[in-house]
């Protein structure tokens, strides 16, 4: 080293320039070599010096990369692969602190002892060097930079709250990536930047972070190793690390290293806590703030002239102890242990005979431990290496070819990329030692592309986890305070700035569901500021939509298409139903209001359509006294009023009032006085509706399926749901109205006091069995009495000679009535209680009907007359012997086909028959001996014991029918027709 060879310690807080003053130092030389703390930070100054002079001059030596032209001149290395001996005009050491480091400190320490440049030699680093450095370095000189920013501390703050372009530090993969996936559902996304990554994976992170991808990085303490980062607040989410040997507290000078990376040039920056970290007292915060901290007066140190001779006279100058009280002896590196370790091998230590043998384990045993499973595990690798390296002087090329394919893949989650990752970093050194392989430059290119491979896959993992574009872009957009552009597709999905937000439904935004709280927050407010426009055009297309675009749900809610828009409201009419409109606030009182009038009009339109007789009946000013009133009632019920809860009005209206009333297609059923209009399923289906409104019901019931007769009914139904559906409960189900009066029409004609039985009629018009109906009879009010008899087989049909065919019953052998028109409606029903008719004397304004005629006076008879239509039947045949076993001895050729020999002995086949009986008694509408209007029977008929009566009544045989219908008015001749004196006299001689 030339005499005149200048010596400089650059000390200061971070922030000063430094390092760049260092690179403009050492460009101003021919060569050069400066040493980085982390080749991240390598391949940082590396890019700036290449942009500066170019590629073909300026080498990167690191531990896993190795970048040297023909005709370098600068060496950018970490400061364990500067090269020694090389005679570089200029020498600089970065991070000189790093003395005082337990694992690292050795090498800083020799470099500083150690390493000199020809003309100018510069260590960078903090001002609590320098006394140390003073003692050590003789002829030194030293420069003092002040920080160009302020450093301010701003206490605890939540995570939730921290401000963009912020660093949060933890200081373990298990602090850094839960912190970024909170930020992530918090803030958009984070950037993750470890000391672990590759620098391929580490520059796409910072990248992403620079450019403003995302405003926030989580990161270990490798960023305060002179990453230049464009922070604003640095915060500590612990307050401890883990040395590699124990947990420690941070010292303010460690902390001070990496809050000075906050602020970067003029602009101040501030540094605090966040997490579980508490708030820094104020003695440390005032500390790092004036960057005044206790001086290093001890760092480590490790021999540097090792003796080769042996395995432990190597052993025995590493840890050989220093001359000087400034110097500490380091603790037992990783490098030292798996000496020791090896050495302890029987065919290691058999091969160290000479000195180049030693040398070269101990230069096998430096390979770092990147994978850290365990120290065995890393012995036996460098083991391998080691006798593969001494027996043929080179690692055999498909043992390595076998180790990097096996981790040749980018499968798998950040944990199995990372572990990957530190696995290829093992060969990418083994690969950077010269004469260690083969063919150097080939292993070199396969494990770089390799790791560049698991670094790509890797960034993409981290994005994919930590990041969430959408939210980073809006929230950025947001603080820009721009208008912002929102597209709605055909199917409502809303795109803002080209990132998919959600769904309109109708007219509220649905933010995307994969969100969380926080980030749907701001997906929401960054959404609805775009679609305010959106919300106006919406309103107007809604507006002009045709009815049938619309519909209301059976529980009330009112939708467009499958959006839900509102939903109904009890007004002050039944019939008048408000609406409530679901309209997001951001989109402003004018399109709720074009929103509720549109809902308004439709709900308005359809209950004067569907309800158009009810609507007619409320408006008919011709109706006077009880005529009116009563239209009153049925209009306030909705078309349908139970006969027994207007029993007293029924029997008050005259036969004009209900003339008038029939007019409007008002039935006076039996059971129940309804418009038969109103049955229809969309009339029902609305009518339960605004009864639900009326009734303030939480839960509204649902109209029947359309076409059934009878359904099952539920037990948890408010009371009166079942009129509203057009059905009246009988028992287990119920039946529909109209049907159950064509029902009552058919039972009239029966004697219901001494009993009778189903017909076939009307199991049909009920779609049930017998059985079924039985249960249905009984929920009606009759006693349903079982019972077995023998099973009449059926006779053919006969043809009288009048030509008339007639069915015979097949269990009464009587004729069963045509069928008639059941869609057609009846009369109205008597004023008599429903279904309760005994056989009784005709009275006044009773009808009486014939009964069907018979085959015979004798129930079950058949005439055995040829003329009657009906074959003779054949003589009985003589007595058949009986068999040894009791079985008559009929030849089988005498045996009918189709019958077995034994079926006389099996006895007559049965059936199971009911027999109908009104059951209910008391005063009231079911009173079997009260008519519908509360008026006592005249007659009364005494039920024959034995059974029903069958088709005969009391009189002549014959069933009796009651009708309270008044006789009908004969139809006035014309006096000015000329027919009209022979038609007087045709009526007169009828």
């Amino acid at each position: 080293m030339a005499s005149d060879a200048r010596i400089v310690a650059v000390l200061g807080p971070t922030n000063t320039g430094k390092t760049t003053y260092a690179i403009e130092r050492m460009l101003a030389h021919r060569t050069g070599v400066i040493g980085l703390p982390l080749r991240l930070l390598a391949r940082e100054v590396y890019d700036r010096i290449v942009a500066l002079r170019g590629p073909s001059v300026v080498a990167l030596v690191t531990g896993e990369e190795r970048i040297v032209p023909p005709r370098t001149q600068y060496w950018v290395c970490t400061v364990e692969a500067m090269p020694e001996g090389m005679g570089a005009d200029f020498v600089a050491v970065d991070e000189i602190q790093l003395c005082a480091d337990p694992e690292r400190g050795h090498v800083f320490t020799d470099r500083l002892l150690r390493m000199r440049g020809l003309h100018e030699t510069l260590f960078m680093g903090s001002d609590t060097m320098r006394g140390t450095i003073a003692a050590l370095v003789p002829k030194v000189q030293f420069m003092r930079r002040e920080r160009m920013s302020e450093l301010i501390y701003s206490g605890q703050k939540k995570i939730s709250r921290m401000r963009p372009r912020s660093a949060i530090v933890g200081f373990s993969v298990e602090n850094v990536y839960p912190i970024a996936e909170l930020i992530r559902r918090q803030k958009g996304g984070a950037a993750v930047v470890m000391g672990a990554l590759s620098p391929r994976t580490r520059n796409a992170q910072v990248e992403m972070y620079q450019n403003g991808e995302v405003d926030f990085l989580v990161a270990t303490d490798a960023i305060g190793m002179g990453l230049n980062l464009d922070v604003d607040h640095v915060a500590f989410s612990s307050l401890t690390k883990f040395d590699g040997r124990r947990m420690r507290q941070l010292a303010p000078n460690e902390l001070a290293q990496i809050a000075g990376r906050a602020g970067r040039g003029f602009r101040s920056g501030t540094f605090g806590t966040t997490g579980d970290a508490p708030a820094l007292d104020d003695g440390m915060a005032r500390a790092i703030m004036d960057h005044q901290f206790t001086p290093q007066n001890k760092i480590n140190w490790r021999n540097h002239a090792l003796q080769f001779g042996s395995i432990d006279r190597l052993i025995e100058t590493l840890e050989a102890k220093p001359d000087d009280d400034r110097l500490v002896r380091a603790r037992e590196a990783d490098d030292l242990r798996a000496l020791k370790a090896l050495g302890q091998v029987d065919e290691v230590f058999a091969r160290c005979s000479d000195g180049p043998s030693v040398r070269l384990l101990w230069d096998v045993c430096r390979i770092p431990d990147f994978r850290g499973i365990s120290h065995a595990e890393h012995a036996d690798l460098l083991e391998r290496i080691f006798c593969d390296l001494h027996q043929s002087g080179r690692i055999p090329d498909d043992w390595l070819a076998r180790q990097i394919k096996r981790i040749d893949r980018t499968d798998g989650d950040i944990d199995a990329l990372s572990k990957r990752l530190a696995f290829i970093r093992t060969w990418t050194y083994v690969a950077q030692r010269k004469g260690w392989t083969q063919d150097e430059s080939h292993w070199r290119g396969a494990t770089r592309v390799v790791e560049d491979r698991l670094s790509d896959a890797l960034h993409e993992r981290l994005t994919q986890r930590f990041v969430d574009r959408r939210t980073s872009v809006l929230l950025r957009r947001l603080g820009q305070k721009e208008a912002m552009v929102a597209e709605v597709n055909e199917t409502g999905e809303v795109t803002v700035e080209g990132e998919y937000v959600g769904k309109l439904d109708g007219f509220r935004f649905r933010a995307d569901k994969g969100a969380g709280g926080a980030e749907e927050k701001t997906i929401k407010s960054a959404a609805l500021q775009a679609l305010a426009p959106q919300f106006h055009l919406r309103a107007d297309r809604f507006y002009n939509a045709p009815d049938t675009e619309i519909d209301f749900t059976e529980q009330g809610g009112l939708m467009w298409g499958a959006a839900a828009v509102g939903k109904l409201v009890a007004g002050s009419d039944p019939l008048k139903p408000q609406v409530e409109v679901f309209v997001d606030d951001v989109a402003g009182p004018d399109v709720a209001q074009k929103v509720q009038r549109r809902l308004q009009h439709f709900i308005d339109r359809k209950i004067a359509a569907l309800f158009e007789p009810l609507m007619g009946l409320s408006k008919d000013e011709t109706l006077t006294g009880l005529a009116r009133g009563f239209a009153f009632q049925l209009v306030e019920n909705f078309g349908l009023l139970p006969r027994a809860q207007v029993a007293d009005d029924v029997k008050a209206l005259d036969q004009d009032a209900r003339g008038a009333l029939r007019k409007h297609g008002i039935r006076f059923g039996q059971f129940t006085i309804f418009m038969p209009l109103l049955l229809k399923p969309a009339p029902t289906r609305l009518r339960l509706v605004l009864w639900s409104l009326s009734r303030e019901l939480d839960e509204f019931p649902e109209s029947p399926p359309p076409g059934l007769v009878t359904i099952p009914v539920e037990a948890d139904a408010p009371q009166g749901a079942d009129t509203m559906s057009g059905y009246r409960n009988a028992g287990a189900r119920a039946i529909r109205i109209d049907m159950l009066e064509r029902l009552a029409d058919m039972v009239r004609a029966e004697d219901s006091r001494g009993g009778f039985e189903a017909k076939a009629d009307m199991l049909s018009i009920t779609g049930m069995t017998l059985e079924q109906f039985a249960g249905l009879m009984q929920g009606l009010g009759y006693k349903a009495e079982k019972g077995e008899r023998e099973k009449v087989k059926p006779v053919d049909t006969s043809t009288p000679k009048d030509g008339t065919h007639k069915v015979m019953d097949e269990t009464a052998d009587t004729e069963v009535p045509e069928k008639t028109d059941l869609d057609t409606p009846t009369d109205d029903a008597p004023d008599k209680p429903v279904m309760d008719v005994a056989a009784e004397e005709p009275a006044g304004g009773i009808i009486e009907k014939p009964a069907p005629a018979t085959p015979d006076d004798t129930p079950g008879a058949v005439s055995d007359m040829p003329d009657d239509g009906i074959a003779p039947l054949a003589e009985e045949p003589a007595e058949t012997p009986l068999a040894e076993d009791g079985i008559p001895d009929v030849p089988a050729e005498e045996t009918p086909q189709g019958t077995a020999p034994d079926a006389e002995v099996a006895g007559p086949e049965t059936e199971v028959y009911y027999i109908f009986t009104w059951a209910r008694s008391g005063r009231g509408g079911n009173n079997p001996r009260r008519n519908a209007g509360g008026e006592k029977p005249r007659g009364r008929s005494k039920p024959r014991k034995g059974g029903p009566r069958g088709d005969k009544g009391e009189k002549g045989g014959k069933a009796q029918n009651f009708s309270a219908r008044p006789p009908r008015k004969e139809k006035q001749i014309d006096p000015d027709n000329p027919f009209a004196a022979a038609l007087m006299g045709l009526k007169d001689n009828k």
